[in-house]
């Protein structure tokens, strides 16, 4: 496979086998531009509007806002130093730390969370559709309308990621700069109007965790994509900038959009509500009817920069799972099941907002539990870079089953899924199951705190294991 990025027409072949030396490409700071875009969208703005939404002030919104991202992004960073030392993508390189076999099951939430994040992406396209057409002419908003618009929309998604890496780094820089553009103007024309006298008084110190958990369990969903795109860099790069290229890429833009979410908010407070309904189409109601049009085009146009982002990684998960597709296969599988995940939210769910927190936090628990084991590791034991041929041998040196590291997320997952809470009705009575009942239904089952404890037990127990079992 050509590997330079003017090829962008060439369908990728590689999946998740090894990137040799003669294949590696490029600059770390070419890793900026897709995972801003992969960002920039105004779902991130809505983001903003969500963690001020559970009950905080502006104020305590922002900062909530700048911890969390302050957190999660960093993983992101380490874990594309990952990818750069090792040559292959995130799912098989964490073979190293659960075992060859072993990682099938952090392989198998990190999958689901993957079709979650890019079924979510293409919904919101297809509800700001809706949204829009009946600001514009209510005879427009039909369900043949909005089928159209989601159609174009996975289309789009499915097309670019089957093409692959060379294809999405070109198209994510155009992107950002749409998206951008169309946001700046969103801010000259609405800033104006709103009302900032109305802001609300804020919450205590376990409404601003639950706030902060929030944006962490947002930004945690990207470590799982972290080393797909620094797979392809030269392993003479600077880890640094690798690492840091990717974290400012990847947390700036949410960064700019959700405190922008924040001061809407504080401007707007019944701003919340009908964004919990429509997360990007109740940002176009204030809007002049002549820049509708440009701010649908950009927001389906971020949408698919999400959902690529997800599906292209999605794809190679797939194959770290044991499917024997070619990449470009896997893809297109994962492409139908987005197709079916986004027209259930778009035409059945009665809400957007319950089944997206509910699946945040769920998985939210897994990923963070999963990261801290794959960063520990890495730094432990993998700091002159990963063999190879180990990765795809249970016989060699990581085995079948890594005890440590299976173990060490199993005990990260059900500990911190029972420090969490939901408002889902099927999922209510599985969770929280570490707290009292009164604490369930007050501001401790609201805090969430169960994401950042399964960060910390997962990563601190597999230090402890391994160094037991003399790893």
């Amino acid at each position: 496979m050509a590997t330079d990025v003017d090829n962008a027409f060439e369908v990728e072949r590689k999946g998740i086998d090894w990137i040799t030396d003669e294949e590696r490409h490029g600059t770390p700071s070419r890793l900026f531009w897709p995972w801003f875009a992969a960002n920039a969208s105004f779902f991130t703005v809505a983001y903003g509007v969500f963690v001020v939404g559970l009950g905080l002030s502006p104020w305590q919104g922002a900062l909530a806002v700048v911890v969390g991202l302050g957190l999660a992004y960093p993983v992101v960073g380490a874990v594309a130093l990952a990818g750069m030392r090792g040559g292959a993508p995130t799912m098989a390189l964490s073979r190293a730390a659960f075992g060859v076999c072993g990682n099938r099951l952090p392989t198998l939430f990190v999958y689901v969370s993957l079709l979650g994040w890019e079924t979510v992406s293409v919904a919101i396209g297809a509800l700001a559709v809706r949204t829009v057409l009946a600001r514009v002419d209510e005879g427009l908003a039909t369900t043949p309308m909005v089928a159209a618009g989601f159609g174009l929309t996975v289309v789009l998604v499915i097309v670019v990621g089957i093409y692959g890496y060379n294809l999405i780094l070109r198209v994510q820089k155009y992107i950002t700069f749409a998206v951008m553009a169309t946001t700046v103007v969103y801010f000259v024309l609405i800033v104006p109007s709103l009302d900032f006298t109305k802001t609300s008084a804020g919450g205590g110190l376990a409404l601003f965790a639950g706030g902060v958990s929030l944006v962490i369990a947002n930004g945690i969903g990207w470590t799982a994509g972290g080393a797909d795109y620094s797979r392809y860099l030269p392993r003479t790069s600077k880890p640094g900038a690798v690492a840091a290229w990717t974290a400012v890429g990847a947390g700036s833009a949410p960064l700019l959009l959700m405190l922008f979410g924040v001061l809407l908010t504080a401007g707007d407070p019944a701003l919340a509500a009908a964004t919990a309904a429509d997360p990007v189409g109740a940002f176009a109601a204030a809007l002049p009817t002549w820049f509708l049009v440009p701010f649908l085009l950009a927001t389906m146009l971020s949408v698919v920069a999400g959902a690529v982002f997800n599906l292209y990684s999605s794809g190679l998960t797939l194959q770290a799972l044991g499917v024997r597709l070619p990449r470009w296969a896997a893809v297109a599988v994962d492409g139908v099941v987005m197709v079916i995940g986004g027209a259930y939210l778009v035409f059945v769910a009665p809400s957007f907002f319950a089944p997206l927190q509910a699946f945040l936090i769920l998985i939210g628990v897994v990923t963070a539990g999963w990261s801290s084991v794959f960063v520990v590791d890495m730094f432990l034991f993998r700091r002159k870079g990963y063999a190879p041929e180990e990765l795809f041998d249970p016989r060699g040196v990581h085995g079948r089953y890594n005890v440590a590291g299976v173990v060490s997320l199993v005990v990260a997952v059900v500990v911190g899924w029972g420090l969490v809470t939901s408002h889902d009705p099927y999922l209510q009575p599985l969770l929280g199951y570490l707290l009292t009942d009164a604490a369930r239904a007050g501001s401790i089952g609201a805090a969430n705190i169960g994401v950042v404890v399964a960060f910390l037990v997962g990563g601190l127990l597999y230090a402890g294991l391994s160094k037991a079992f003399q790893r």
